[in-house]
């Protein structure tokens, strides 16, 4: 068993959209993969800030049971249209915000945001006007919040009474799936890799509602942990001074094979450093450089520890 709890490293990430990531975070300390998959994934879940509209009002409606003459949806299918309006909110503080728009198609692009609200998915359909004379008018509020707000707590807090309340769901994060696999760094083979991909509404990038996760983490347990400290050892793999010297190593100095060498000084191959950039998959791809190159590389590397 290892006498010591590595730090993990973030290995990589890979944007897959504007709205989507995925996250490789390597070598962890044995069964750290679900340790902290799942601890990450319930805070991404439940604990980042976002906005989302709580109340509103149209004239016209008194009630949400209701219809509003011109308009197609009624006041139940409005609500449910509002929920799915994406904000940034750059406030503590609730925010009163207007939308007015004559005949046609309403949209969260109708709504007048100002300095402290912005609309991000500003094509998402809110309602639409049958009569094209028919002028629409609306009062929403936004606020910013973490987690799950219900509809009796929105009503509590409305602005105004006469308003209609809405539950909220303030997260910008839409899903994260996480999966945990063995992996290995040179004599240390009881490790694990993890692998999360986070998913969110626009309102925060990935890599944003990562690192906020994380933070929020180290605050808990730091509260948790009062004067007591544990000396954290470096991520296995991580390089020093001296392994940062090593990996200007020449590759005819690692005593591999000659027909080894010579397809890595083929491919531009030349230095430890070189070599340490590239995948297995990118090994296989080198021309020239066939399975019994591959086991001959991994093995030095192995035994190098890197």
């Amino acid at each position: 068993m290892a006498k010591a709890i590595y730090n993990p490293a973030l290995a990589s990430i890979e944007d897959v959209s504007d709205t989507s990531a995925t996250f490789l975070i390597e070598p962890l300390h044995s069964g750290y993969g679900n340790t902290l998959g799942n601890s990450m994934r319930r805070v991404l879940l439940s604990s980042i800030r976002g906005g989302a509209i709580v109340a509103f009002r149209i004239e016209g409606a008194t009630h949400e049971f209701t219809t509003v003459e011109g308009i197609k949806e009624d006041v139940v299918d409005i609500m449910l249209n509002l929920k799915g309006v994406r904000l940034r909110v750059h406030t503590d503080e609730p925010v009163e915000l207007r939308l007015e728009k004559t005949g046609g198609v309403i949209t969260a692009g109708d709504i007048q945001a100002n300095g402290e609200v912005e609309v991000v998915n500003p094509d998402h359909i809110i309602a639409t006007i049958d009569d094209p004379k028919k002028t629409v008018i609306m009062d929403l509020v936004a606020e910013a919040g973490r987690g799950y707000q219900t509809i009796e707590d929105s009503s509590e807090s409305r602005l105004h009474s006469d308003m209609i309340a809405l539950d909220a769901v303030f997260t910008p994060v839409l899903r994260v799936r996480y999966k945990v696999d063995p992996t290995r760094v040179g004599d240390e083979t009881n490790l694990d890799k993890l692998t999360m991909t986070i998913e969110t509404d626009g309102t925060m990038t990935p890599r944003e509602a990562f690192e906020e996760a994380a933070a929020i983490l180290v605050n808990q347990y730091t509260a948790l942990a009062g004067s007591t400290t544990v000396v954290s050892a470096p991520a296995l793999g991580t390089t020093t001074e001296d392994s940062e010297a090593e990996l200007d190593t020449s590759i005819e100095e690692l005593n591999l094979s000659a027909r080894t060498t010579n397809a890595l000084i083929n491919n531009e191959i030349r230095t430890i450093r070189d070599l340490v950039t590239l995948t297995e998959q990118d090994l296989r791809e080198l021309k020239g450089f066939g399975s019994k190159a591959l086991d001959e590389v991994r093995d030095k590397m192995a035994e190098l520890e890197f």
